[in-house]
């Protein structure tokens, strides 16, 4: 890299990783809160187990019909525009959770907040791919990733702590976490609006000449790639073969998250609050290491598969280990495995369809490949569910979540194994 180049590129790191970062800890706090109010707003509201795990898998049923198409108009608008609106809808929506006291509001809000979402996560990859090298991208996308074990360690205490403001001003704890969680997107969205630059060449933050050495460092990058129309992208094999990867890290993913609260309550023998909520944080304190870690190595030796694999692996033998053990103490060393594997994955995988697109196709193949992770998300709640219901116990459902995360492992080494060719734009990774 020139010295310019190598400038703007850490100035952008400085300028723009924090700002991913902290809106990536609202939006996984916003996605995911219900996990903690699980028992009380159950007991509150009457909700049954199904209609539990059906609202909280119908958030994706919207971000994934939706994900592709914002992006698309991300694009079209601007970063700043679309971003900004995106995190104020979502906070306002999070925020209404509060007032959902029925089955019918507690879908319609979680189907509502699916669809505000849908354009913030991919929205977010896009971005990477407009402002920071490919050599570069996947320990960046490691430092964005770490909002989510961020936003689940930071999360569990303050979740914990405002379920324990239950009777404040004659409302439940549930009341003032989906409100106070929900106005912090909402202030963040209003920030947006004044901090985002659409791209490299609307940077307040840069010299002249940083802008041009950006600039022209991924404009020689898209141009190798070939593949800038939609259609074509979507032809690609290997988009396919990612997607159905994506796919099944996120029913991995969320058949956990979403029942973690509860399920370290359970190994504790006591009720989801305060102190289960700070068990609940170690194994995101540790999955932040890992997220930070494993991404840079993969940028330094380019085995982004190999990689990838044994870190999904990880995973599975994490979420099936806490299942098995019958220690608490080993099922929660268990679980920072797991939390360390299926979230260290993720930075991984996205260096990868941005080496083969560019342009619209881009924005639209990463929506493309975010829906089948958000089918992925609805169906992972489902799939624990109705296993444990189907076995008549309470692990039938994280051993089939092992099951399928072994198979998202077969998956990842089926991945062709050459270094990414970007003068064809078709072969993936090393």
């Amino acid at each position: 890299m020139t010295t310019q180049l190598t400038t703007a590129v850490a100035k952008t790191r400085w300028r723009l990783i924090p700002f991913m970062l902290s809106l990536y800890i609202l939006a996984f706090l916003d996605r995911a809160n219900i996990g903690f109010a699980k028992e009380s707003y159950q007991l509150d509201t009457g909700l049954s187990n199904e209609a539990y795990a059906l609202g909280a898998g119908i958030f994706f049923v919207a971000y994934a019909l939706l994900g592709a198409p914002a992006n698309l108009l991300m694009r079209k608008f601007g970063a700043k525009t679309w971003i900004g609106c995106t995190t104020l809808a979502w906070g306002v929506l999070s925020s209404a959770m509060a007032f959902a006291d029925t089955e019918a509001k507690f879908l319609l809000v979680r189907t509502l907040l699916g669809a505000a979402e849908a354009g913030f996560f991919p929205g977010m990859i896009y971005l990477t791919s407009l402002w920071f090298p490919l050599k570069n991208r996947a320990s960046v996308m490691g430092l964005f990733y770490m909002g989510a074990p961020l936003a689940l360690t930071l999360g569990s205490p303050l979740s914990g702590a405002l379920l324990e403001m239950h009777g404040f001003a004659g409302h439940a704890g549930w009341f003032w976490m989906f409100i106070i969680e929900g106005l912090l997107a909402v202030a963040a969205g209003i920030w947006t609006f004044f901090y985002l630059d659409d791209e490299p060449a609307k940077a307040r933050f840069l010299s002249a000449a940083q802008k041009q050495a950006l600039i022209d460092e991924l404009a020689a990058e898209e141009r190798k790639k070939g593949v800038s129309r939609i259609l074509d992208g979507l032809r690609i094999p290997a988009i396919w073969h990612l997607a159905l990867i994506y796919l099944i890290i996120q029913i991995s993913v969320y058949g956990l998250i979403f029942f973690l609260p509860t399920q370290v309550a359970g190994l504790l023998g006591t009720k989801v609050g305060f102190t289960a909520s700070l068990v609940t944080a170690i194994p995101w304190i540790a999955a932040m290491f890992g997220t930070y870690y494993i991404p840079r190595y993969a940028d330094k030796t380019g085995a982004l598969r190999n990689v990838a694999a044994v870190t999904l692996l990880v995973a599975a033998l994490g979420i099936g280990a806490s299942a098995l053990v019958a220690s608490p103490a080993l099922a929660i060393i268990a679980l920072c495995f797991a939390a360390v594997g299926f979230i260290a994955v993720q930075p991984v995988f996205w260096t990868m369809p941005t080496m083969l697109l560019s342009g619209s196709a881009l924005a639209a193949g990463v929506g493309f490949i975010n829906m089948f992770g958000a089918i992925g998300g609805f169906l992972a709640p489902i799939i624990r569910v109705s296993g444990d219901r189907w076995f008549g116990n309470e692990i039938a459902g994280l051993l089939i979540l092992c099951g399928i995360t072994l198979v998202g492992f077969v998956a990842i080494l089926l991945l062709k194994q050459k270094r990414p060719d970007l003068d064809q734009g078709v072969a993936l990774v090393k």
